[in-house]
């Protein structure tokens, strides 16, 4: 597993209205206030284990404000599923996605990671799996890590 962590002040995940005629858009997923917005991406091999210690790594990492984690600050978190970081483009002008796991893999994993987060504590809140989702965050730093288990 893969996550691309941002430490945010705040951040949120909107997703187009379902058949709506008005073409708007609705807010699945928000945080307010210090943070972190982690996309999450499952390769193949990937199991429940993993994310479990994605969740435990993600709980404690100290990349807020002085240094501090989640855990330390009760500061929500923003997890939304992304298979393009697993994404190859070092040959030709097109990336491949052969690295990544199908949807019927990844989905589950990518809800144990907000499930064990949960278990640990953590407001976790979510983006929708294989939506066409607009992620909105404010950067803070800018402050961005790659975490991999």
């Amino acid at each position: 597993m893969r996550a691309v962590v941002q430490r945010v002040d705040g951040a949120s995940v909107t997703v187009a209205d379902a058949g709506g005629e008005g073409g708007g858009s609705a807010v699945v997923g928000e945080i307010v206030g210090e943070g972190l917005c982690v996309l999450v991406g499952v390769t193949h091999g990937d199991t429940a284990e993993k994310a479990a210690q994605l969740a435990r790594k993600l709980w404690s990492v100290r990349i807020l404000e002085g240094e501090k984690s989640c855990s330390d600050v009760n500061a929500p978190l923003l997890v939304i599923s992304q298979f393009t970081l697993y994404g190859d483009a070092r040959k030709g002008r097109r990336p491949t996605w052969n690295a990544a796991a199908p949807g019927e893999i990844a989905e589950p994993l990518v809800d144990e990671v907000v499930a064990q987060l949960r278990a640990l504590g953590a407001q976790v809140e979510t983006g929708r799996f294989g939506a066409d989702m607009r992620v909105s965050l404010t950067n803070h730093g800018p402050f961005t890590v790659i975490v991999e288990v």
